[in-house]
């Protein structure tokens, strides 16, 4: 079997720091390889893979302020497309852009959907809904006029994240610097649940920073430490008393939850989107509906086992689980020509 993995070259995969779409294709690209699979990863060329590595972008546009992102999307993109028939199979990493090529090429095309960035995009998924496939990565992720192969949730190598048995009486907020995200939120709740609050992500929203977030960073009680890279990452998950998510949006996945149980680390989160299916509430974190709920679940956190919560993620969350669940997919696909 030969697949084509095409990231999003937005960040380099696996990323440097922020990339979750990047950091997924990685995993899955190192998994397939170590199972035989001949694979190619189409990606940045200064990305990292023991597999066959594909590229004509030499810097993430992320990074690069002088390239133009759609002309560096159209080149990775035709990149793969224009030798679609050395692959027995095409998985997607890189949105609805690809689905336009798919009438195009015979290769059978497989979109994993990492979330809906506007509903207007929906109506690309909905024109090659018949002709390709998809997978969701979460059951409450799935649009009702889409036709789904499966469901396949993320998968985080435990390696990468330690389990720490110890940790140190903090609160962590970890993500992009966004409404969504409820990095506000975790302030409040940080502050009247009595507790230090370290915050560390990529600032993606600059005006909410300034007037919701930098206001309260003091240095005493709530720290910024900035866009941070995997090793500091997995300390700071893995220090954690516990990972507050106060999301204010449907949520497709979040991987920083799933890195937090690896850890260890309970999450509390409120309860929208994939919440449910990604934490089991009072044994690896709280799903909670507000800021007065998330208080109250900081002081039950001793009733959380973390052994509990690294025993879960490693049941549901595994880069061996997501891989299974793809192979899967892909030799359902196959079978079907």
């Amino acid at each position: 079997m030969k697949v084509a993995i095409l990231s999003s070259i937005a960040w380099r995969t696996p990323p440097r720091q922020y990339g979750p779409w990047e950091q997924v294709a990685s995993y899955l690209t190192e998994g397939l390889h170590q199972r035989g699979v001949d694979v190619t990863l189409f990606a940045t060329t200064d990305s990292v893979t023991n597999a066959t590595l594909e590229g004509v972008i030499g810097t993430p546009y992320a990074e690069d302020r002088e390239t133009d992102p759609k002309v560096a999307e159209c080149l990775h993109i035709s990149h793969l497309m224009e030798r679609s028939e050395e692959f027995d199979l095409i998985h997607n990493h890189f949105d609805f852009l690809p689905l336009t090529y798919s009438k195009l090429v015979r290769t059978p095309l497989l979109t994993t959907i990492h979330g809906f960035s506007s509903t207007k995009i929906l109506e690309v998924y909905r024109k090659y809904n018949a002709g390709t496939s998809y997978v969701s990565i979460s059951d409450a992720d799935r649009d009702g006029s889409l036709d789904y192969i499966a469901t396949v949730y993320n998968g985080v190598d435990s390696k990468d994240f330690p389990f720490e048995p110890h940790p140190q009486d903090y609160l962590l907020f970890f993500g992009r610097i966004h409404p969504d995200k409820g990095t506000h939120e975790a302030i409040q709740i940080s502050r009247q649940a009595g507790k230090v609050l370290i915050i560390a992500g990529l600032i993606q929203d600059d005006n909410y920073f300034d007037q919701k977030v930098k206001p309260f960073i003091n240095d005493r009680t709530v720290f910024y430490l900035g866009n941070v890279g995997p090793d500091e990452r997995k300390t700071l998950l893995g220090k954690a008393l516990a990972l507050l998510h106060p999301i204010c949006f449907d949520e497709p996945f979040g991987l920083s939850v799933a890195e937090s149980m690896f850890c260890g680390t309970p999450v509390i989160a409120f309860n929208r989107g994939s919440m449910r299916e990604l934490i089991v509430d009072g044994k690896t974190g709280f799903l909670v509906h507000d800021n007065d709920e998330a208080i109250q679940a900081v002081d039950m956190l001793g009733r959380i086992d973390r052994q509990e919560c690294r025993h879960w993620a490693q049941a549901m969350f595994s880069k061996e689980k997501m891989v299974d669940g793809y192979l899967s997919v892909y030799e359902k696909i196959l079978s079907r020509r």
